[in-house]
């Protein structure tokens, strides 16, 4: 089988790519960038992952441009439910590669991280599945979460601390930032 895996980062790639290339899939990697914010967080999680596929011998397919007016205006007003647009446009994007590319099938390293939605996923992944005709390999991840991040950490890896729009990075810093001034 042959599957196109949207990869979010080089941590949260260690360990799907494991699983897949163990059940003898042939993976390639896709990095869409247009959800990561500010844009220097976003060469840093690229290279971080370059480094990482180049020492894996995984194949990727890198998305150009940085279209952070797109993602702020598709999410504008619906903060609350900005992930939902988030998740849907990283498998859309990934699966319209995957059909072009003559993949099998499509996934994402978001369901590697214990916090996202995977029943959201898992949801919009079928249903883009749907609308573009190529499957969606679910398939959960998390029992790998305690030892992606020790070898991500025993590789040195550039770890970030956000999921990667710039309201979860104000979730992240300017709670602990209350914390701290309290």
């Amino acid at each position: 089988m042959k599957l196109l895996l949207h990869a979010c980062c080089g941590p949260c790639t260690i360990y799907p790519l494991q699983v897949l290339r163990d059940m003898d899939i042939q993976v390639m990697g896709f990095f869409f960038r247009h959800n990561i914010h500010p844009f220097t967080e976003c060469l840093k999680r690229e290279e971080t992952l370059r480094q990482y596929a180049d020492g894996q011998d995984m194949k990727m397919i890198w998305q150009k441009d940085y279209e952070l007016e797109t993602f702020l205006r598709s999410v504008a007003f619906r903060e609350k439910d900005r992930c939902r647009y988030c998740y849907h446009a990283r498998l859309t994007a990934t699966a319209k590669i995957a059909k072009k590319g003559k993949f099998d099938r499509f996934s994402s390293t978001l369901l590697y991280s214990r916090f996202q939605d995977h029943a959201l996923i898992r949801e919009l992944g079928h249903a883009v599945a749907k609308e573009t005709g190529v499957d969606f390999f679910y398939y959960d991840f998390r029992e790998g979460w305690k030892q992606g991040i020790a070898q991500s950490k025993a590789m040195g890896m550039y770890r970030q601390s956000y999921c990667g729009c710039i309201y979860s990075e104000r979730d992240r810093y300017y709670r602990a930032a209350k914390n701290f001034a309290s």
